[in-house]
């Protein structure tokens, strides 16, 4: 009897990349990140753990509660496993080229680990494509990266794409200064993520008319980007918000500009997922796929009074494999055992993929079918397996 566990059997939110789907991801991978490259981001390779103390600073305590831990037997210091690449590219940013001219633009490709998954995407490990442009304040930046982020997706492959813009840091520019206790805030954070104007409006008496207004002027102005800014515009603001707000219009506008076609929303009450960021932010959706693409937007690259404003970007390969068209395998051609090296290498230079046998067959057609080519190589010519024969 086999006491050993199913060696298939894998953790909840972790599972094998097999053919050709591994494949496929890998090269859609490197398409992405070689199209940052052509937009000036360079790439970098963080580790995949590093001390807790540094991945988890600053920024990074908002993923505190996904990364998991482990001693490091060396020197006896606490370890994390990194929950997402970005805080990593903010700290190599912030110390290894802290030197470097900004704006400085960098690029990443690799896994990360989460101690739990979500609703929507249960999966702990997940693939991430990104880019980081670090050093840069103006909506200019914003517009770059989410220009970039739409080039690559598109390139790749995926259609219908739309990015819904948001704004997170504005409701607590709108409330800054009013004396609230500390339920009345959670109603009211709760009447926000669930854009329950309602419930936004019975606490109209905590709030004060100017407050009261600009939130429901935020909560109607859900929809489409251009109509939305002319909502948002209507009542009056504080400076700070009145300046995020007129940031925000000036990334609309940049984007319209350049992209007429683009299906740009915006959502400024919506803020799960973007607890670190500063500023504006985005998502990118594709018609048909269920969940987030990527998503991006402004933070801190940095802690304390060192932090560099910088706008970043992380896209979702998992997702975006489910939004691109279904790639198609190079053929493959069978070789019998008598087929030389440099027959072999010319096929592969004119574009096959080669699958050579290695020892000698009767049938080397019945061989090609059982290794799933559809092709095998006949008198220095490559033919076509007819299944009928």
């Amino acid at each position: 009897m086999n006491d050993l566990p199913d060696k298939a059997l894998l953790p909840t939110g972790m599972q094998d990349g097999l053919p050709p789907e591994a494949a496929n991801e890998a090269r859609a991978a490197q398409h992405l990140v070689s199209l940052f490259d052509s937009w000036g981001y360079a790439r970098v390779k963080p580790p995949l753990l590093e001390f807790e103390e540094n991945l988890l600073f600053g920024s990074g305590q908002a993923m505190a509660d996904q990364a998991f831990r482990v001693q490091d037997p060396v020197s006896q210091r606490m370890m994390a496993l990194r929950p997402d690449m970005t805080l990593q590219v903010a700290r190599i940013a912030h110390s290894r080229l802290s030197q470097s001219p900004r704006p400085l633009r960098l690029a990443y490709s690799g896994q990360v680990v989460r101690v739990k998954g979500s609703q929507l995407r249960p999966e702990r490990q997940i693939g991430q494509v990104g880019a980081e442009l670090i050093g840069a304040t103006g909506p200019a930046a914003d517009v770059e990266v989410i220009l970039m982020a739409v080039e690559a997706l598109e390139s790749a492959g995926v259609e219908g794409l739309s990015v819904d813009l948001g704004l997170p840091t504005l409701g607590p520019a709108v409330i800054d200064g009013i004396d609230l206790d500390d339920k009345t805030r959670r109603v009211l954070k709760t009447a926000l993520e669930r854009k329950d104007a309602a419930g936004v409006l019975a606490l109209g008496d905590s709030l004060g008319d100017a407050a009261s207004a600009a939130l429901q002027a935020m909560l109607d102005a859900v929809g489409p980007a251009k109509a939305s800014m002319e909502t948002l515009s209507k009542p009056p603001l504080s400076p700070d918000a009145a300046q995020q707000c007129a940031h925000l219009g000036e990334v609309v506008d940049g984007l319209l500009a350049a992209r007429p076609d683009l299906n740009l929303t915006l959502d400024p009450v919506e803020r799960r997922g973007f607890e670190y960021h500063t500023g504006v932010t985005f998502a990118l959706f594709a018609r048909a796929v269920m969940g987030e693409l990527g998503r991006g937007g402004r933070y801190e690259a940095g802690a304390n009074d060192k932090g560099e404003a910088a706008t970043g970007l992380t896209l979702f390969m998992d997702t975006v494999m489910q939004a691109l068209p279904k790639a198609q395998q190079t053929p493959s051609v069978f070789l019998s055992f008598a087929t030389t090296p440099a027959e072999a290498k010319k096929l592969r230079t004119d574009g096959w993929r080669t699958v050579q046998a290695l020892e000698k067959t009767s049938d080397a057609r019945a061989e090609a079918r059982r290794l799933g080519c559809a092709h095998v190589l006949e008198n220095g010519n490559v033919v076509a397996l007819d299944d009928n024969a």
